[in-house]
């Protein structure tokens, strides 16, 4: 089951009494929780979780991690761990750093039994602890590991590398699994709009390609912001060529069509971490903390089910 049909209604209003005092929006809050879900044309009421495709459901959804892992995993820091700790959430995927390998095998077990309080529990197949950052490379050498294990977070396959001279640099890819799923999608898009006009499909196709760039544009993906321009380019000249049986095109054809219709070409949008909070009058900045535990919390499976 997934962390958004599990939430438990009584801990959900605790949290919000807890910032809210006027009665009658925590009555409305809740009465939105309860209200329900459209399935086939018949309502299923809703005893826990909140409604998939609500507005309200990631801020509600937000406010039950703020208490139970947010807050938790702040003191939990102060009082247990011997190095320095990062966490890094968004809804309810997050990222746990840590200097020190006890204090990331402590916070497994530890975070573990703080979840199942609130009948949430780890996901099996994404919570794992491994090494990463400037050391993984020779500390993984040394126990026969010849790279790095990776992990992918918001879309992205974050790599322990190296750059041309050698040092640690943090990689960022786009995940295959994302990208394999958005082209997918996007084939399946462009054989329902293959007959409307060239340049209505070039148009969205661009602001495709752009909204793509703009999220997955960050330094060490350019190769794979050109691999996904490439298959989009592949892919509607296909089902462009299926509009007649003859419209097969050689390679000259090819290369007019893309110079009328060009493609925008792939670009990075956002600068490197080091980089992205440093003043404008300052160069440099602090260096890639290491990133040890990934993890994604989900709702915890019933007995009762």
């Amino acid at each position: 089951m997934s962390f958004f049909d599990t939430i438990d209604h009584g801990w959900m209003q605790k949290f919000i009494e807890h910032r809210i005092g006027d009665r009658r929006m925590v009555r409305l809050l809740m009465k939105l929780l309860h209200a329900g879900v459209m399935e086939d044309g018949e309502l299923r009421e809703v005893e826990e979780g909140t409604p998939q495709g609500g507005n309200v459901s990631p801020l509600l959804a937000n406010i039950y991690l703020h208490y139970a892992l947010d807050l938790w995993a702040h003191q939990w820091r102060q009082r247990h761990a011997r190095g320095e700790m990062y966490i890094v959430r968004y809804a309810d995927d997050f990222v746990m750093g840590f200097q020190r390998e006890q204090d990331a095998l402590a916070m497994r077990e530890a975070l573990a039994s703080r979840l199942a309080e609130f009948g949430l529990e780890l996901h099996p197949d994404k919570t794992r602890v491994l090494r990463f950052g400037r050391f993984a490379r020779q500390d993984g050498e040394r126990e026969g590991c010849k790279h790095p294990e990776t992990f992918d977070f918001l879309g992205f396959t974050h790599i322990a590398g190296q750059d041309r001279r050698g040092k640690f640099q943090l990689k960022r890819r786009t995940s295959r699994k994302k990208r394999r799923a958005k082209l997918e999608g996007l084939r399946e898009q462009m054989r329902r709009r293959r007959h409307q006009p060239v340049p209505m499909q070039h148009a969205w196709l661009s602001s495709v390609i752009r909204g793509h760039c703009q999220y997955y544009g960050v330094p060490t993906n350019s190769r794979a912001l050109k691999s996904f321009r490439e298959h989009v380019r592949r892919s509607w000249h296909d089902q462009l060529q299926r509009r007649s049986q003859r419209a097969r095109w050689n390679s000259v054809q090819h290369a007019a069509f893309a110079k009328r219709f060009p493609l925008p070409l792939p670009k990075i949008h956002h600068p490197w971490p080091s980089l992205r909070h440093v003043r404008p009058s300052t160069r440099g900045g602090s260096p890639v903390r290491e990133i040890r535990s990934p993890g994604s919390v989900r709702g915890a499976a019933r007995a009762d089910r």
